[in-house]
């Protein structure tokens, strides 16, 4: 048996190297001697004898590339073969004992321009191409190398030379890194700190804290409108209310105006960014009033806390009291009409009700007046009185009378007696009767002067009543509007500072840097999604 001698695998450099197939060669019989290389070539490689039997399947089981069967096409062609495929190419070329992969082969296929290869078809021998003599190249033409590499050492050199390129880009990128930073960030960040520390003006801030209490409910009070007395639920709204008004153009206009605020924050002796302009609208003081006026409330403690910023700290103190004094008054603001409202109405209501008492009064002296009898029930009373008696009188006669006319031969004397007195004190009944019912020369009888004098009594009764009851609702409504009152008591009482609150440098310095750091990460980060959704 013939074993088949390992395959030796060859790599074709573009850079002009050594160049070796990557295309196993083929298997040479052991009975034939190899054929050695034309003599034109010194470096050539001895060639296997390649058996003519070679078949064009073997060649297809080779396993061969593109690129090797179209080297071998080229080749064939320069030796003048006349091939019908690649693989035929592959057979022929083998049949003359030339390897279409070896490296001698190859580099004849680079021939100078204009030469033509001579080919002896006849003789059977590998053609040889036009001598080449030596050429003139142009100054500053790129020649190759005399140096002799390894692949390691030209692997490694081309190895270093990406690591230089690579180090070359990020020193390159870093450098612009730092630009747009320094310009972005670090040097706005610098302006902002020399500003703070160099320029800007000091400036001094009066803390006050105060509280609005109402006046404690009386201790009749009671159900849920109890409850929250005392605590910070009852003056929440009023605490909201003083301090949007703090916080309002109302008390930035009526501090400018009692105090000069615009004048001051105008004065030469602040720095151009914080001085408010000599004829400066209302809006911009009011800008300027919102960053030195800064008023806060907390809800669970019901606490007020004020701060006032100017140049100097007796002005700052000054602003803060007058504030204060501003917060009290819109306090006792708003709380005035709702006290004046249930007052007038309660005092409006015990007035009407005097009124109707007095006019009740004054009716029943009238009618005691027309009467000429000061007691008119006293004197009916009497009358009443005296016709019950004659009345009780007369029915004793009668029964007398009766008595006499009742004998068999009565007394006429007696007769005539008893009917003259029962006459008698009929007529005093009628008389007395009469007194009562008849209409005196005064324009009025005494049942009707009764009458009038009892409702009258009532009328005035009455009107006695609505007036107490007037008098106990104006109490109340006193009471109410007394629980209603708000107090504002200091807490913290407004203390000029002996050292400068604003500017604080370093923390302003800081925030700054934070801010444009933040800015400009945004913004990078949204230029670097873009471009990538670009790209892709």
């Amino acid at each position: 048996m013939t074993t088949k001698p390992k395959a030796r695998k060859f790599r074709i450099r573009q850079d002009g190297g050594a160049a070796k197939s990557e295309t196993p060669a083929t298997p040479v019989p052991a009975d034939k001697p190899a054929a050695r290389a034309p003599a034109g070539d010194a470096n050539a490689a001895p060639q296997p004898q390649v058996s003519a039997e070679v078949s064009l399947d073997d060649i297809r089981k080779e396993g061969l590339t593109g690129r090797q069967l179209r080297m071998a096409r080229r080749v064939a062609q320069k030796n003048g073969l006349a091939v019908t495929s690649d693989f035929d190419a592959v057979r022929q070329l083998r049949t003359m004992g030339v390897d279409p992969f070896q490296r001698n082969t190859i580099l004849e296929l680079v021939t100078p321009e204009g030469a033509k290869p001579v080919a002896d078809n006849q003789s059977g021998k590998k053609p040889i191409g036009q001598i080449q003599l030596p050429q003139t190249v142009q100054h500053g033409q790129n020649l190759p190398s005399t140096e002799m590499a390894t692949p390691a050492d030209r692997r490694a050199g081309e190895i270093m030379q990406i690591q230089r390129d690579l180090a070359k880009r990020r020193r390159r990128k870093f450098a612009l890194l730092l630009t747009r930073l320094s310009t972005f960030v670090f040097l706005p960040t610098i302006l902002v700190g020399w500003y703070f520390y160099a320029m800007a003006t000091p400036m001094y801030a009066t803390n006050s804290e105060f509280v609005i209490q109402q006046a404690e409910a009386s201790s009749a009070a009671g159900g849920l409108g109890g409850l929250f007395q005392g605590t910070s639920l009852a003056t929440q709204q009023d605490s909201i209310a003083v301090q949007s008004y703090l916080a309002s153009r109302a008390a930035m206009l009526r501090l400018s105006e009692d105090h000069g605020f615009k004048a001051h924050f105008s004065a030469d002796n602040i720095d151009q960014i914080q001085r408010l302009a000599p004829d400066a609208t209302n809006e911009a003081a009011f800008g300027v009033y919102t960053d030195k006026v800064k008023v806060s409330y907390d809800p669970t403690e019901g606490i007020l806390r004020m701060e006032v910023i100017a140049a100097d700290p007796e002005t700052s103190q000054l602003y803060s009291e007058a504030l204060i004094g501003y917060a009290e008054e819109q306090i006792d603001q708003l709380t005035q009409r709702p006290r004046d409202a249930a007052m007038e109405g309660a005092r409006q209501n015990y007035d009407n009700a005097d009124n109707q008492r007095q006019e009740a009064l004054n009716n029943l002296l009238a009618i005691q007046e027309d009467t000429d009898i000061i007691d008119i029930p006293g004197t009916i009373g009497a009358l009443t009185a005296q016709i019950s008696a004659l009345e009780q009188q007369r029915q004793q006669l009668e029964l007398s009378l009766q008595e006499r006319l009742e004998v068999r031969r009565p007394n006429q004397a007696q007769v005539d007696s008893l009917n003259s007195q029962i006459s008698n004190i009929t007529v005093l009944i009628n008389d007395l009767r009469s007194q009562i019912s008849t209409t005196s020369s005064t324009g009025g009888s005494l049942a009707k002067n009764t009458t009038l004098l009892r409702l009258a009594e009532e009328d005035y009764a009455f009107q006695v009543l609505q007036v107490q009851a007037a008098l106990a609702q104006l109490e109340a409504a006193q009471i109410e509007a007394n629980r209603q009152v708000r107090y504002l008591s200091l807490g913290v009482e407004p203390v000029a500072p002996d050292e400068a609150t604003y500017p604080r440098a370093f923390e302003n310095t800081v925030l700054a840097f934070l801010i444009f750091a933040g800015i400009y990460l945004m913004i990078s980060l949204t230029a670097s999604i873009l471009r990538e959704q670009v790209s892709t």
